[in-house]
Formats: structure tokens, C-alpha cells, sequence
């Protein structure tokens, strides 16, 4: 079973991540189609900037707690695919 991490640039600019089963792309038409009560529901419309796939569910879930515990500046080098600046932008890093 493959399980995609998502991140979601809503309409004001805020980034929401999430999990599915389902292609992305169809997990983001629902989210533009208002389907559920979410987050997302009065950011539309929104737009997928970031997928990873994993092939177990408890290692899914992991890394969206990861991703949804990041600064905004380190969900956007997330989203370049900038990994070597992650480290840097470790929250808990003395500066």
C-alpha cells in the first residue's frame, strides 16, 4: 500500500499537510471542492507544492507530525527540495 505525504498552499498563503491513500491530485480536487469540514475548506483554492511517498502507513504519519511541527521558512525548503538547508532551519538549533 503506497501513502502520500502532502503540503497544500491555500489561497492566504498558509501551507496545510496532510496524508492519502489516494492520488494526490484527486486528495487535492476534494480539498477544492470543499469536501469536509478541514482546514482547508475556506483557504480555497489551493495548490499541491510537495508529495512524498512512502510504502507503510506508521512511517506516513511520522513524517506529516514532522512536516506539520516546521517553521514556514523550513516547509518552504522542504518544498524546493533544498534538504541541505533543513538542518539549519532545525527550530530547536541555537543560532
Amino acid at each position: 500500500m503506497q501513502v502520500t505525504v502532502y503540503m497544500l498552499r491555500c489561497a492566504d498563503g498558509s501551507y496545510y499537510t496532510g496524508l492519502t491513500k489516494k492520488p494526490a491530485e484527486a486528495r487535492v480536487w476534494e480539498h477544492n471542492q470543499g469536501i469536509g469540514d478541514g482546514y482547508t475548506k475556506s483557504r480555497r483554492p489551493v495548490e499541491l507544492v510537495f508529495t512524498e511517498t512512502f510504502e507503510r502507513m506508521l512511517d506516513a504519519i511520522d513524517r506529516e507530525r514532522q512536516i506539520k511541527g516546521w517553521t514556514r521558512r523550513k516547509k518552504e525548503a522542504l518544498i524546493r527540495y533544498d534538504y541541505a538547508a533543513l538542518p539549519d532551519l532545525a527550530s530547536r538549533k541555537k543560532q
